[in-house]
């Protein structure tokens, strides 16, 4: 009989993972998935039963580096420069660690958009009472900006995305910008130290009147 390992297990899902990545999740096969992990196909089965539970914990694992650290932050009684600058920093020191996850949980969640659905209802509709309260603690802190005259009036939603949009784009567009700007790796991880350095700034002189 089979006994569960936490080992095997995490290790099925970083082959999982590296696999998705590189074949996408609809090309890869279980057989290759094996291979990588170096167990027998019996084993992905009885840990995962079948490729679309095991792509969708891979999903989850993927999804639940980013989003509880960027939700913590925009969460926090932090300024609104403080949480630009963390956000930035966090988001640049996770997923230049970790690079496939942008493009891996974009790519996901429209070939997939029930998996986000699932992760909803797997929390009980927090993460959905949880975006309001973070939009909420957003517009009471830009309302006051605002009103004081040191920030031009902009919605939460549209202050989030410009924020995520600024971050997230030289990881998803990363063979662009390689074949743009002739970036080998030395040459991006030097990009990604300036960005990490100066978008904070940018961002926040955006927001000013």
């Amino acid at each position: 009989m089979i006994r569960p390992d936490a080992d095997t297990e995490q290790r099925i899902l970083q082959a999982a993972r590296k696999v998705f990545v590189r074949r996408g999740t609809s090309g890869a096969r279980m057989q290759e998935i094996a291979a990588e992990a170096d167990v027998n196909q019996a084993l992905l089965h009885y840990y995962f039963r079948s490729k679309d539970r095991l792509a969708e914990a891979v999903f989850r694992e993927a999804a639940g580096r980013l989003i509880p650290a960027v939700a913590s932050v925009l969460g926090s009684e932090a300024s609104l420069e403080e949480k630009v600058t963390k956000i930035v920093h966090v988001y640049i020191d996770t997923v230049r660690q970790n690079p496939f996850l942008p493009g891996y949980i974009l790519a996901e969640m429209h070939q997939h958009p029930e998996r986000l659905t699932r992760l909803r209802e797997s929390a009980h509709g927090q993460p959905v009472q949880l975006v309001q309260s973070l939009l909420e603690k957003l517009a009471g802190q830009i309302e006051e900006r605002v009103a004081a005259g040191t920030m031009r009036p902009i919605s939460p939603q549209h202050f989030v995305a410009n924020l995520m949009g600024l971050i997230v784009l030289p990881f998803v567009a990363r063979p662009v910008l390689d074949v743009a700007f002739g970036f080998d790796n030395e040459a991006f991880e030097r990009f990604l130290d300036e960005r990490r350095r100066d978008l904070p700034g940018f961002i926040l002189n955006a927001l000013r009147p």
